[in-house]
């Protein structure tokens, strides 16, 4: 039986993302950066927010600088509601639409001394919840209420992590100075994967996807000893590289190549979470 070609379905097409507004919360340096610039790589045209308005301005000339798509680098602090409500303002009156939103933006917060959970202040505690989590749920109330629900069209994509998944083997931070991911961040990330099952599920009917990508550890000239002992946790025996290895996952669920796909977190990891 044969079947009717669409050219607009060739799969290349599919990865295109030509007129699209993308906005990506943490997006001037590491993974956002990647994520941004592939987006535009793409196709879609980029705003990129950073809590310094001078590196989220930088990151942006870089990505026009490198795609030729229109790149915009604005201020933003996820913990503030009023100011994200400001932002997606900001930008609907500077685009008139956002397609795609990526939540990235977080951090993690180590505990002076390294001192164990039981010893965690509750401030911190509070703040990687509030970056991670709380950042994500108020970027896409906002972003969908103002635009994707009302235009029943867009895709949202969460970052979790695979310490959302499993707890961390503390063992890869002896005899290093570093610190590594705290319960708060595992509590967050860990809210993100499943938040976003119950987004997507609530937001399906207005035609909107949501799904997550969870990255394991990247390389980013951490300790060797560290890098040595971390490596021998994954399958493929290496961290992640910036700068290429979350480019594709970001353009496939943001791009019709996905258009199927809602309440799926896409792990990149190195096999990581396998064993």
């Amino acid at each position: 039986m044969s079947q009717e070609y669409n050219p607009s379905w060739n799969v290349m097409q599919l990865f295109r993302l030509d007129g699209k507004w993308a906005f990506v919360t943490g997006g001037a340096r590491n993974l956002g950066f990647d994520m941004a610039l592939a987006l535009a790589e793409a196709g879609a045209n980029v705003i990129v927010t950073s809590r310094s308005a001078d590196s989220a301005r930088e990151s942006a000339q870089l990505i026009s600088k490198y795609t030729g798509q229109k790149a915009i680098g604005m201020a933003l602090d996820v913990r503030n509601e009023q100011e994200i409500q400001d932002t997606v303002e900001k930008i609907l009156a500077e685009t008139g639409r956002i397609d795609i939103l990526v939540n990235n933006a977080g951090n993690v917060t180590s505990t002076p001394e390294n001192a164990p959970f039981n010893k965690r202040p509750l401030t911190l505690w509070q703040e990687v919840i509030d970056t991670n989590l709380t950042g994500s749920f108020l970027c896409a109330k906002h972003v969908t209420d103002a635009y994707m629900i009302p235009n029943k069209t867009g895709v949202i994509i969460n970052l979790g992590s695979t310490a959302g998944i499993i707890g961390k083997d503390r063992r890869v931070y002896e005899g290093t100075p570093m610190g590594g991911a705290t319960l708060d961040y595992h509590a967050a990330k860990g809210g993100v994967i499943n938040m976003t099952r119950d987004m997507a599920a609530y937001l399906a009917p207005y035609n909107i996807r949501v799904n997550c990508i969870s990255p394991g550890g990247f390389f980013r000239n951490q300790p060797q000893a560290f890098v040595d002992a971390y490596s021998q946790t994954f399958p493929m025996g290496r961290m992640g590289m910036d700068g290429k290895e979350m480019k594709g996952a970001a353009v496939y669920l943001a791009s019709e190549a996905s258009s199927f796909v809602t309440g799926h977190n896409l792990v990149v990891d190195g096999g990581l979470t396998i064993w």
